[in-house]
């Protein structure tokens, strides 16, 4: 067998990546972990604490916080990002599961009272938060019904050394997995993941029917190491940061979690919800911890909302492959988390097709509140272009769709409580069958290309012609030579405008 590379998908070598990109801040020395949370907020870059709180360990924050450093860890461009995430999605999933003892993340094992959770650098994120969360972490659970790995990203609250809360309310497979556990009167076990590359972390969002271990490796396009646990059995990526392997008490919803700054830019209240308790803490030997930013005024610089808007993106993607014949692009607004609104480019082949796409969109995901679909010609990742679509394209009596009822996410605080939301659709594309018209053509500076004649008047013998065809025609490079000849053959009546184009034209060639 093939040596396995331990280090190629691992976060310190991510983090070695991107310091030649200036993407990467470095504070050396000591930093209190009470100052992290300031240093993270808002900051463009992507932050490693080489010493951080009294253990002096590293941490790494804002690591997925843009675009650019999610499309450089899969190696293309931030455009080319959505399709390469979808073409590694047809990657045949490849295990191979590694003795312990070869393990990078099992280099040292804590258990017992030495599995102490207050003396890892997690550290307090929002003024208001419940406590100390741990945010970067990647939930693996067996679904005893199919024998398939769960793999989600969820938070965890300190709640002593051996203990969290951990967020469970929300519709999820690893929800489902664990009522049924309490069905049967069982603890779940459940190992988190703490510090990895991005694929793997946006791996951990997706929500697909199959094996979810298997995505990591199909995202990677390569061999996923696996480790069993030193506590529960259940296989982590052998090549991770951090493992905390544990159980969510049987006894279910029982312990108030929260209030946490969540990935909307607000806060979410108190929740009841279970325990996860520690029974082992396992690491590299030069691990470096990790921290989600997930909240604030600057929305599009979190990690989550980086995460939340690719997973958005394949998710509709995938709805409009089936509901029309040709789109062209996707955008998730990272500005509202990635969830809230998202931007189609299509060609519209039939009239109506926009329309569908606003439907199929609504579909694809639960959270998804505004959809805009504009023509191929707009690109969707600039403002701009779509601030002028929507002036310039969008009747509100004729193009806006707007439907009520929605199972929607309930942190939109929008909603003042109510159980089901509204979402709009804004069809941004130019009436069907106006392509061609001069009304609804885009200006461009001239280019001067065309058939070359012997003068204004040949050219406008040979047919009707604008007037930068005819400075093309003569080889003008001024022009206004041209502007004498046309009043010259205007005189003579032997040229006219098109009334709907404005081009010149001989009023009978065979004066020419």
């Amino acid at each position: 067998m093939t040596r396995l590379d331990y280090d190629r998908f691992r976060l310190r070598t991510f983090l070695d990546s991107l310091e030649p990109l200036g993407e990467l801040e470095t504070r050396p020395g000591a930093t209190a972990l009470a100052e992290v949370g300031r240093f993270l907020d808002g900051n463009p870059k992507a932050v490693l604490f080489q010493q951080v709180g009294a253990e002096r360990f590293p941490l790494a924050g804002n690591v997925i916080g843009s675009r650019a450093r999610m499309a450089h860890a899969f190696g293309v461009t931030p455009r080319e990002l959505l399709a390469e995430v979808l073409a590694r999605l047809q990657n045949k999933p490849e295990f191979v599961e590694v003795a312990r003892d070869e393990a990078p993340v099992q280099q040292v094992v804590s258990t017992g009272a030495e599995a102490d959770l207050t003396k890892l650098p997690v550290h307090l994120q929002h003024g208001h938060d419940g406590g100390p969360y741990i945010s970067a972490a990647m939930d693996f659970a067996i679904d005893d019904t199919s024998g398939w790995t769960n793999v989600g990203l969820r938070r965890l609250m300190l709640r002593g050394r051996s203990e969290t809360g951990i967020d469970l309310v929300a519709p999820s497979d690893l929800r489902t997995i664990f009522l049924a556990s309490l069905a049967r009167r069982e603890p779940l076990p459940l190992s988190i993941v703490v510090g990895g590359h991005p694929i793997d972390y946006l791996a951990a969002t997706m929500r697909l029917p199959v094996d979810e271990l298997g995505l990591i490796s199909s995202l990677r396009g390569a061999t996923l190491p696996v480790v069993k646990g030193i506590t529960n059995g259940i296989r982590v990526p052998a090549d991770a940061e951090w493992v905390i392997e544990g159980y969510l008490d049987a006894k279910g919803y029982t312990e108030p979690e929260g209030p946490y700054g969540e990935f909307l830019g607000y806060y979410g209240g108190v929740k009841t919800n279970p325990v996860f308790r520690v029974t082992a803490i396992t690491r590299r030997r030069d691990a470096i911890f990790q921290t989600l930013s997930i909240s604030g005024r600057t929305m599009s610089r979190t990690d989550t909302a980086q995460l939340s808007a690719l997973r958005t993106e394949t998710l509709v993607w995938r709805a409009l492959q089936t509901a029309i014949r040709e789109p062209v692009a996707v955008r998730a607004s990272t500005a509202t988390g990635g969830v809230f609104n998202v931007r189609v480019a299509m060609r519209q082949r039939v009239p109506g097709e926009a329309r569908n796409a606003i439907a199929a969109v609504f579909g694809s995901v639960a959270n998804v509140k505004n959809v805009f679909v504009v023509d191929p010609d707009i690109d969707i990742f600039s403002d701009e272009q779509v601030d002028w679509a929507l002036g310039t394209r969008f009747q509100p009596d004729r193009d806006l769709v707007v439907q009520g009822g929605f199972r929607t996410l309930p942190l939109d605080p929008s909603l003042t409580g109510a159980p089901v939301g509204a979402k709009a659709g804004f069809d941004l594309t130019l009436p069907f069958g106006s392509a061609g018209r001069l009304e609804a053509t885009v200006p461009e500076p001239p280019r001067y290309e065309g058939k070359r004649y012997a003068s204004v008047r040949a050219a406008l013998a040979d047919g009707p012609k604008y007037f930068e065809e005819l400075m093309a025609a003569t080889g003008s490079d001024d022009g206004r030579e041209i502007v004498v000849v046309l009043e010259a053959l205007r005189g003579e009546g032997v040229i006219a405008r098109d009334q709907d184009d404005g081009r010149y034209r001989l009023v009978n060639a065979g004066d020419a």
